[in-house]
C-alpha cells in the first residue's frame, strides 16, 4: 500500500510536470526568438532615415559602418536599379537574390534561412523615388536561443524537485497510513498466537482509530470471557476439591466390607475425574502477560477470604490454624482469581500431604520491593524440591494433579518473583512465594537474594513431595 501511494503520486506529479514544464520551455523559446527580430527590425530601421535622403553607395557604406550591425557585419543594404543607376549592395549579403526579391514584392518583412546557420531579417525600406530597397540583418542561431537552455534547466530542476517532493510527501502519508495498519496485524497475530496483552495503540486516520478501538474492546473481551473460564475452573477446584477431601477422608471411618471399599473406590475415581478436570482448564490456559499497572489485590484480604473456606475443614482434622501479617492492606500485581488457586494449591497440598491435627501457619510479610506469603507446615517435609516444582509431577500418587505448585510458580513469576521451597519452623515443609512489586523482586531475575532459595533446596532433599 505504501509503495503503490508512492507510485500513483509519483506518476500524477510526472505528468503534471510534463504538462506544464514542456509548453512553458517552448513559450520561453519563441519568446527568445521574438526578442532576437524585434531587436533586428529595430537595427534594421536605424538605416531607413539615410536612406530616404540619398542612395549614393559611399554614403551609405559610411552609414551602415556607423550602425552596431554594420560594424559586426550582420547589416546589408540591397538598392535597386534606379534610372540608369545599376543595382547597389552595401554590406555582406547572405539571404540571396531570390528572397531579397520576394521580400521587395511582398512589401513586408520576412525572414530567410541561411546557410551554415542562423537567419535573415529582409526588412523592406521606401525609397526618395519611390523604389524599395532591402535592409537585410542576420541573427545568427545563438542570439535566437539565447537562454532557451538555461530555461529549459530551470524547469527541469523545478519539475525535479517537484517529484523528489512529492514523492517524500506521499512515504510519509503512505507510512502515517500503513503504520496503523502494521500495527493492528502484529496485534491480531499475538492475539491468535494467545497473547492476550497484546493491544493497538488508538492513533492514525480515523478509519484505522475506528478499527483500534473495535480491535482492543474485543480484545478485553476475550480476556474477560477466558478470565470468567478460568475463575469456573478454580470454583470448581473450591467446590469440589475439598468436599471430596472430606469424604475421602471420612472414609477411612467406614471400617472393612465390600460397600465400604466400594465408596473409597467411587471416591477416588470421583477426585481422579475432578483432577483431570482441573488439570486440562488449567493447561488450555493461555498465557496473558503481566497484570497492568493499578491492577490487582490485596493479598491480605484474599488471604483472609481462603482461610475462612479451609477453616472449616482445619477444625474437623484437628489441625492448629496460625494466620499473621494479614491485617493490613497489602496490595500485590495479581488478580485476585490467580492469589486465591495459588492459595488454595498449597493449603489443599497441606490437608492432602500431612497427617490431621498437623498444625500449619500462613504468613504475609511486606519486604518493600516485594511481598512474601510463607505457607508452612509441621509435616514430614519435602524429599525432592526441584521434582515437586516441575509441572505436571504428582509422584504417581491418586488425588493429585501434579499442577499445584506450579500453578503457585507461574504466578510468582508472573510478578518477576518465584518460589522456594525450604524446612519451616514448625518442622515441616514451607513455601516462600516471592511475589515483586516493580519486577525486581529479591527472588526474581536481578533480584538481590536468590541464593537464600538454593540453600534451602539443597537443605531439604530427601523429603517427601507434595
Amino acid at each position: 500500500m505504501r509503495w503503490a501511494l508512492v507510485k500513483v503520486c509519483l506518476a500524477v506529479t510526472a505528468m503534471v510536470v510534463v504538462a506544464f514544464a514542456v509548453p512553458l520551455g517552448l513559450v520561453v523559446q519563441e519568446m527568445a526568438s521574438d526578442r532576437a527580430f524585434s531587436n533586428a527590425e529595430r537595427q534594421a530601421a536605424t538605416i531607413g532615415p539615410t536612406l530616404s535622403i540619398t542612395t549614393d553607395p559611399t554614403q551609405l557604406s559610411k552609414a551602415v559602418e556607423s550602425t552596431q550591425m554594420g560594424a559586426a557585419r550582420r547589416m546589408a543594404v540591397h538598392v535597386p536599379a534606379i534610372g540608369d543607376s545599376p543595382p547597389v549592395g552595401i554590406g555582406e549579403g547572405r539571404a540571396g537574390e531570390r528572397a531579397v526579391a520576394e521580400t521587395r514584392r511582398m512589401g513586408r518583412a520576412t525572414t530567410a534561412k541561411v546557410s551554415g546557420g542562423g537567419s535573415a531579417l529582409l526588412q523592406p525600406t521606401a525609397l526618395g523615388s519611390g523604389d524599395i530597397a532591402v535592409v537585410e540583418i542576420f541573427v545568427p542561431e545563438s542570439e535566437v536561443s539565447n537562454g532557451v537552455a538555461t530555461a529549459w534547466l530551470v524547469l527541469a530542476g523545478v519539475g525535479l524537485a517537484l517529484i523528489v517532493g512529492s514523492v517524500a510527501v506521499a512515504d510519509r502519508l503512505g507510512a502515517r497510513l500503513v503504520r496503523p495498519a502494521e500495527r493492528l496485524a502484529d496485534a491480531a497475530h499475538q492475539l491468535g498466537e494467545g497473547r492476550l496483552g497484546a493491544r493497538v495503540p488508538e492513533a492514525g486516520p480515523k478509519e484505522l482509530r475506528s478499527a483500534a478501538v473495535a480491535f482492543n474492546a474485543m480484545a478485553d473481551q476475550v480476556v474477560e470471557l477466558l478470565a470468567n473460564e478460568r475463575e469456573l475452573a478454580a470454583d470448581l477446584s473450591h467446590r469440589l476439591r475439598t468436599p471430596l477431601t472430606v469424604l475421602r477422608l471420612n472414609t477411612a471411618s467406614l471400617g472393612d466390607g465390600p460397600a465400604a471399599e466400594q465408596t473409597r473406590a467411587a471416591v477416588e475415581q470421583l477426585e481422579r475425574e475432578v483432577d483431570t478436570i482441573i488439570r486440562t482448564a488449567r493447561e488450555q490456559r493461555p498465557a496473558t502477560g503481566l497484570v497492568g499497572a493499578g491492577a490487582g489485590c490485596d493479598a491480605s484480604e484474599v488471604i483472609r477470604d481462603r482461610m475462612d473456606f479451609w477453616s472449616a475443614l482445619a477444625e474437623d482434622e484437628g489441625r492448629e490454624v496460625r494466620l499473621a501479617g494479614v491485617d493490613r492492606t497489602v496490595r500485590i500485581p495479581v488478580a485476585r482469581p490467580e492469589l486465591a488457586a495459588a492459595l488454595d494449591a498449597m493449603l489443599g497440598n497441606v490437608f492432602r500431604h500431612t497427617p490431621e491435627g498437623t498444625p500449619f501457619a500462613v504468613d504475609v510479610h511486606d519486604a518493600g520491593d516485594a511481598v512474601i506469603v510463607l505457607v508452612s507446615d509441621a509435616g514430614p517435609g519435602i524429599s525432592d524440591p526441584d521434582a515437586a516444582l516441575r509441572r505436571g509431577n504428582d509422584g504417581g500418587r491418586d488425588g493429585s494433579t501434579g499442577l499445584g505448585l506450579d500453578i503457585v510458580r507461574r504466578v510468582a513469576e508472573s510478578t518477576g518473583g518465584d518460589v522456594r521451597l525450604g524446612r519451616s519452623v514448625l518442622g515441616g515443609t514451607e513455601v516462600r512465594v516471592w511475589i515483586g512489586l516493580d519486577g525486581r523482586s529479591a527472588g526474581g531475575p536481578g533480584g538481590g537474594r536468590p541464593g537464600r532459595g538454593r540453600r534451602g533446596n539443597r537443605r531439604n532433599r530427601g523429603r517427601a513431595t507434595p
